[in-house]
């Protein structure tokens, strides 16, 4: 009977997810950075031979009190960071350019917190005896990472969530411009029960969208 009255009828394939793009920066679209601004700031960063041309492989997506965070990860060991108060882009906020420059596994749960107590949201941070002051204030010397979910889409349609908890620094470079520092401590559940946790350290700098030329 059943058979009878189904006959005929297909199951609906789910919907594919819907990819996050803003400032026509999309997965598997490429971008070029200014030449004159590359060359003028590059041997201030702690990242170099930045690629001047670069393409998105992966985009995630931050949903923050009304502040949305894209991230297009490329592949120059890069992501291009673009802070909007929308999904729409006249209301883009920040863009910024970041390079991973270290992973650091965190295997034991005593340093992790160790790491989210009393490190990360340091005042300041030292790297290559390079210092960084805290960009984020707070009413104390120590700031808690501020708490984020990424969602993160790939080439082969596949989807993942990584909690993030975030710091941000800078410092003064060259030609009035300032060189930033991420901290990402990051915890992924690989199987059920199971998490994997690691400390994410990028570099990164500002950048405006005039900066930016996008290729389809």
């Amino acid at each position: 009977m059943f058979k009878k009255l189904f006959k005929g009828m297909k199951a609906e394939a789910p919907a594919a997810p819907v990819i996050p793009s803003i400032l026509g920066l999309r997965l598997g679209c490429s971008f070029e950075l200014d030449p004159l601004m590359l060359r003028l700031i590059t041997d201030d960063l702690i990242s170099n031979n930045i690629a001047g041309t670069q393409i998105i492989q992966a985009v995630g997506l931050v949903e923050l009190d009304g502040t949305y965070i894209f991230r297009f990860y490329t592949d120059d060991e890069a992501f291009l960071q673009v802070v909007s108060t929308s999904l729409n882009d006249v209301d883009v906020v920040d863009v910024k350019l970041f390079h991973f420059y270290d992973t650091l596994d965190i295997a034991d749960k005593t340093r992790w917190s160790t790491l989210l107590d009393n490190e990360i949201g340091q005042a300041s941070y030292t790297l290559e005896q390079q210092t960084y002051q805290r960009v984020w204030t707070s009413l104390t010397d120590y700031h808690a990472p501020v708490y984020m979910s990424e969602t993160t889409y790939d080439e082969k349609g596949d989807t993942s969530q990584t909690d993030q908890f975030t710091m941000l620094f800078e410092r003064p470079i060259a030609d009035g411009q300032t060189e930033s520092l991420f901290l990402s401590a990051e915890e992924v559940e690989d199987t059920p029960g199971a998490l994997t946790r690691c400390l994410v350290i990028s570099t990164g700098i500002t950048l405006s969208p005039a900066q930016i030329t996008i290729y389809g």
